[in-house]
């Protein structure tokens, strides 16, 4: 990773780390835009080669020298090569480095509501799977 700062962006920012599969980050970008129940989570996507590589930690020290943010996505290895294409989500500010991976049909979820501050992060971790996925909140 050759990074000094996160990009700035004015929606929630969905970083790529990985530049193996083309097609891959297409779907994934894909699946992130599509409307879901009349949803959409309001995103950038940067796919820069100088983040490449980038671990949590780095991405932490990097979030240091940015404007203010209180998580950000993470389109990964893992994202990108397997089935469900969890997407890694880091917390910056309440416990920084926490991380659950999130499908992204449920993205919109997530950002809606930590862009709002409707839930915190721990809300959304707390509730994923076993696997650390959250795939959503169980219906009442």
């Amino acid at each position: 990773m050759r990074a000094d700062r996160l990009p700035d962006t004015e929606n929630a920012l969905v970083l790529r780390t990985d530049f193996t599969d083309d097609r891959a980050w297409e779907a994934i970008r894909a699946a992130i835009e599509a409307p879901h129940d009349d949803f959409m989570a309001y995103v950038e996507f940067v796919s820069a080669k100088e983040f490449e590589g980038a671990t949590v930690e780095q991405l932490l020290a990097l979030q240091r020298n940015s404007n203010y943010r209180s998580y950000m996505f993470v389109v990964d290895h893992a994202a990108m090569f397997s089935a469900d294409r969890p997407i890694l989500v880091i917390d910056f500010v309440d416990e920084p480095g926490s991380t659950f991976r999130v499908v992204p049909s449920h993205m919109w979820s997530v950002e809606n509501n930590l862009s709002l501050a409707n839930l915190d992060f721990r809300d959304f971790a707390e509730s994923a799977g076993k696997d650390g996925i959250f795939r959503g909140f169980p219906e009442a």
